[in-house]
C-alpha cells in the first residue's frame, strides 16, 4: 500500500496540547488508509488575524514552516487556515500540491450551491473574508459573512464552550439562510472544526468544514496527478531559505525573551 504523507501546518506556534486539538480535524473526514497527517506548528508570528500586520507575519511563517515540506519527504502540503496565508510563496518553492481552505472552500461550496456564507467568529474578523471574497471574483456569489461575536480562541478551539457558543453559530447560519439567501455554509475557520457537526445536522443545507476539504482535496490532486503551474506560481529566481529561516529563528529567540521578562512561561 501507498503511503502519502501529508504536512498540515498549524498557522500558530503552540504547544503539543494546541497542536493536538488541531489533530482532531483528521477525525472529520474519512481518509484513505495510506493517507498519513503530520501536523506542524510555525516557529512564530502573529497572535490573531486581524489586520495587515498580522497577515504579513503570518504569510511568512507560514511559508517558512512549509518550504522544507519536498525535502523533508511529503507529497502534498494543507495550510490550516482560512486566510490561505503563505499559500502563493509555497506553491512558487514546492512541486508538490499546495492546499489551502479558503478560496477552496467557497469554489467547492459553488459546487453544492448558487451562494454561500461564510460564518465568522467575531466582527474583527469580517475584513479579512471580504477581502478574501473581492480578490477571488467571488463577491456576487457570497451570500453574507455574519459573525456569532465569539472571540477566537486560536490554542483551546471550542472546547468546553459547546452549549454557549454552538446555539450562536446556529443563529448567525440560519440568518444566512433564510435572511441572506445561503444555499452553502462555509466555516470561516478550521478553528470552529469541532461544530461542524452540529451544524450539518441542524442545517437545512451543506456545511463545509475547512480543514478537513483540504486534506480529502490533497489526496485527490495526487490520486490525479495535480498540483500548481510555473505559469501561475513562478520560481524565485534565488530562493533565500536560510535568510527566511534565521528570520523565524530569531524572532522565536526574541519572543522567549519577551515572554520571561514579563515572568510568562515558556
Amino acid at each position: 500500500m501507498t503511503t502519502r504523507r501529508i504536512l498540515v501546518i498549524v498557522p500558530f506556534a503552540l504547544d503539543a496540547e494546541g497542536v493536538k486539538r488541531r489533530e482532531t480535524q483528521g477525525g472529520y473526514v474519512q481518509l484513505d488508509a495510506g493517507t498519513e497527517l503530520t501536523y506542524r506548528p510555525v516557529t512564530c508570528g502573529p497572535t490573531s488575524f486581524m489586520s495587515p500586520h498580522d497577515w504579513t507575519l503570518m504569510d511568512m511563517a507560514i511559508f517558512e514552516a512549509g518550504m522544507s515540506a519536498e525535502e523533508d519527504g511529503f507529497d502534498a502540503v494543507c495550510i490550516d487556515t482560512m486566510s490561505d496565508s503563505g499559500m502563493q510563496a509555497l506553491r512558487s518553492v514546492l512541486s508538490i500540491p499546495v492546499i489551502s481552505p479558503g478560496r477552496a472552500s467557497m469554489l467547492y461550496a459553488l459546487t453544492l450551491g448558487s451562494k454561500f456564507s461564510i460564518l465568522a467568529q467575531w466582527e474583527p474578523a469580517i475584513v479579512r473574508y471580504k477581502k478574501a471574497v473581492v480578490e477571488y471574483g467571488l463577491k456576487d456569489q457570497c451570500a453574507s459573512i455574519r459573525s456569532f461575536d465569539t472571540p477566537p480562541d486560536f490554542a483551546a478551539l471550542l472546547d468546553g464552550k459547546e452549549e454557549a457558543v454552538f446555539p450562536r453559530m446556529l443563529d448567525a447560519a440560519t440568518r444566512c439562510i433564510e435572511e441572506d439567501g445561503a444555499e452553502v455554509i462555509c466555516l470561516g475557520s478550521t478553528t470552529m472544526h469541532q461544530a461542524a457537526a452540529y451544524l450539518a445536522e441542524m442545517l437545512p443545507v451543506p456545511v463545509i468544514n475547512p480543514g478537513p476539504l483540504t486534506y480529502k482535496l490533497a489526496e485527490t490532486f495526487l490520486a490525479l496527478g495535480l498540483k500548481q503551474g510555473r505559469r501561475a506560481y513562478p520560481s524565485p529566481v534565488v530562493r533565500k531559505d536560510d535568510l527566511i529561516h534565521a528570520m523565524m529563528k530569531g524572532g522565536a529567540a526574541h519572543e522567549r525573551t519577551s515572554r520571561q521578562a514579563a515572568g510568562q512561561p515558556g
